[in-house]
């Protein structure tokens, strides 16, 4: 039996404001960021769970703070008593009395739940000795049921609709897991079109994409339009007719406004615009939708929980389903929304913009394909190329796809080197800036 005897929060940024990748039109100069979680357990330092949630900087304390308020739920417990009922161990995190009055389900408490149940899923398939995305591929569509909260859903999804969604798929799961074996997950690339970059260096990045194999490329917007409009040529001259160019306003536009600027972006031809408008505004977005339409409309990075997805789906709001691994409670209400997109018809195209969120996300699509969705139509994956390195199972992109992870876990244990340098304000990356 593994016990969990400590949770451990750490505070580490990177310093990328300094070359501004990652910025975009609401986030101008981020620094990404972890709120980054260590479960240890009474098994000694060789069996511990990570985990994380995706900050760009300041408030990472207050993730922190967060995680640590939740970390007596977990302290005491079994990982066997928690696999035993996921469901109930999902509730007790998100659901405390207390608590959640802060949320419930969203704000800085969500993503500290987030980062602590993506840790125990992290312990739980390192002790299983499987990826993450091999766990959830060898559960029975039992298992997965019973991981899951249709509490404020089931109007949108019932368990034996989820059940009989996964049942379709299992008869061929072995088929697509060993195609995703051998020949890896598509992938698109956002780190050409980061806006804080000068039109020279847009265009050199395109032009290496282009070469390097890319299909699909990312490009922020959300500027004046004129700029947006002459970056959006430097781009499409570059990469020419046939490759995807998606556009990313990261919620900067309103309503009217995000219409009235994609009316003259659509002559680029995007494969789809993201964020347009307020995560939160499910009726604006569908009001985008319609106006843009045959362009799709993209969002998902900052939806804060299943409610808010199932409002997007049910008013056909959006085209492709961006859900973020740790912004939402985790892989419990990964895998409703997953259920979810699959009833609705949504592909899902998940969030990876940031610190460890190519890492997590690998999982998600790859276990979205073999078990829940079953195609690869209109389905494929962020990369950025930075800060890989500070993990221990870093991404791997091969010919524009992700190769699937070995290594047991979520492949989301960062270095202990990168842990000591980029700790704020300890670490030596910030005693010397």
């Amino acid at each position: 039996m593994t016990r969990i005897v400590g949770v451990t929060a750490k505070d580490v940024r990177f310093p990328t404001s300094r070359t501004l990748a990652g910025s975009d039109a609401m986030h101008t100069a981020p620094d990404y960021s972890a709120a980054y979680v260590v479960l240890t357990t009474d098994a000694g330092d060789h069996l511990e769970g990570h985990g994380l949630t995706f900050t760009i900087g300041r408030g990472t304390e207050v993730c922190v703070a967060a995680v640590n308020a939740l970390a007596p739920i977990v302290i005491g417990r079994s990982l066997e008593s928690i696999t035993a009922d996921m469901r109930g161990f999902w509730r007790a995190i998100t659901g405390d009395h207390q608590l959640r009055w802060l949320g419930p389900e969203k704000g800085v408490i969500h993503l500290a739940s987030g980062a602590i149940v993506n840790a125990v899923w992290d312990l739980y398939a390192k002790v299983e000795g499987k990826p993450l995305w091999k766990l959830l591929v060898d559960m029975s569509p039992e298992q997965l049921v019973s991981c899951i909260d249709f509490r404020y859903i089931s109007d949108a999804l019932t368990p034996d609709e989820a059940l009989a969604i996964l049942e379709r798929c299992v008869p061929t799961r072995a088929e697509r897991e060993a195609e995703m074996l051998r020949s890896g997950f598509p992938a698109y690339t956002t780190s050409a079109g980061w806006l804080g970059y000068s039109d020279e260096k847009l265009r050199a990045l395109c032009r290496e994409a282009v070469a390097g194999g890319w299909t699909h490329l990312k490009l922020k917007v959300g500027q004046k339009i004129e700029d947006d409009l002459r970056r959006a040529r430097i781009v499409r001259e570059e990469i020419g007719p046939d490759r995807r160019l998606m556009m990313d306003a990261n919620q900067v536009w309103d309503v009217e406004q995000a219409i009235t600027n994609l009316e003259q972006l659509v002559a680029f031809d995007p494969y789809w615009v993201e964020e347009p408008t307020s995560p939160d505004d499910v009726l604006g977005h569908a009001t985008i939708a319609r106006a843009i339409a045959p362009v799709k409309v993209a969002t998902g990075e900052h939806c804060q929980n299943r409610v808010i997805f199932k409002q997007l789906f049910q008013s056909n709001a959006i085209g492709f389903c961006q859900l973020d691994a740790c912004r939402l409670g985790g892989v419990n209400e990964v895998l409703a929304v997953l259920l979810m997109a699959a009833k609705f018809g949504v592909p899902v195209c998940p969030h990876a913009g940031g610190v460890g969120l190519c890492e997590y996300v690998q999982h998600i699509s790859l276990f979205d394909y073999i078990a829940v969705s079953g195609s690869l139509e209109n389905r494929v994956l962020e990369y950025v190329e930075h800060l890989h390195e500070h993990f221990v199972d870093p991404v791997r992109i091969r010919d524009g796809r992700y190769v699937a992870p070995q290594a047991p876990g979520f492949s989301i244990t960062m270095r202990p080197a990168s842990l000591r340098e980029f700790e704020f304000p300890i670490g030596s990356a910030w005693r010397t800036a």
